[in-house]
C-alpha cells in the first residue's frame, strides 16, 4: 500500500469535504474542487481525516490509492492556501501583458500570440516576470505549460520562457577558427 494512502488526510479548519456517488467534492475558503473518483479506490471521511483505501488487492487499486490520496491532498490545500507559479522572460523584445481575460505575448514572431486566461485564474504580469495564482493545481500548472511551450528557453543564449528556478543547459556554440 502506499505511503502516502497508509495515514488519513487531515482536514483543515474552514474545509469540508463531502463524497456522493463517487465524486469527492472539497469546500475551502478560495473555492470549490470536485474531482469523480475510481472504481478501484474507496475514499471515505473519517473524524481523523479523509482516508483512501483500495476496493480490492489489484494492480489497479495499489496503483490508483497513492495517486486519488495526492489528488485529494492537492485539493484541501488549493482550497486553503492555493498555487502559484512563476515565468520569466529572456530576450530582446519579448514581452507580455494581460488585458482582461487575455495574455497578449510577444515573442519575436511575426504577430502577436494572444492567450484566453481560463477561470479561476488569476495573471499578473511585470517587466520580465508572469505570476499565474489559482485554486486548482492541474489548471496552473497547465496553463504555465502551454504558455512556456509557445518559446521555449533555447540552449545557446537562454532566450524563451522559463520556469522560475529552472536550470537551462547550455551549449558552447561555434568556435572561431
Amino acid at each position: 500500500m502506499s505511503r502516502l494512502a497508509k495515514r488519513p488526510i487531515q482536514i483543515p479548519a474552514k474545509t469540508e469535504v463531502t463524497i456522493s456517488g463517487g465524486t469527492v467534492s472539497v469546500k475551502g475558503p478560495k473555492g470549490t474542487l470536485t474531482r469523480e473518483g475510481n472504481r478501484h479506490v474507496a475514499i471515505a471521511v473519517t473524524p481523523e481525516g479523509v482516508t483512501v483505501s483500495p476496493k480490492n488487492e489489484t494492480l489497479e487499486s495499489r496503483a490508483a490509492i497513492g495517486t486519488y490520496a495526492s489528488h485529494i491532498r492537492n485539493m484541501i490545500e488549493g482550497v486553503n492556501t492555493g498555487f502559484t507559479k512563476k515565468l520569466l522572460v529572456e530576450g530582446v523584445g519579448y514581452k507580455w501583458d494581460v488585458q482582461g481575460k487575455n495574455l497578449n505575448l510577444g515573442l519575436g514572431f511575426s504577430h502577436p500570440v494572444k492567450m484566453n486566461i481560463p477561470e479561476g485564474l488569476t495573471v499578473a504580469a511585470d517587466k520580465g516576470t508572469l505570476t499565474i495564482t489559482g485554486f486548482d493545481k492541474e489548471v496552473v500548472g497547465q496553463f504555465a505549460a502551454n504558455v512556456r511551450a509557445l518559446k521555449k528557453p533555447e540552449p545557446y543564449k537562454g532566450k524563451g520562457i522559463r520556469y522560475e528556478g529552472e536550470v537551462i543547459r547550455r551549449k558552447q556554440g561555434k568556435k572561431a577558427a
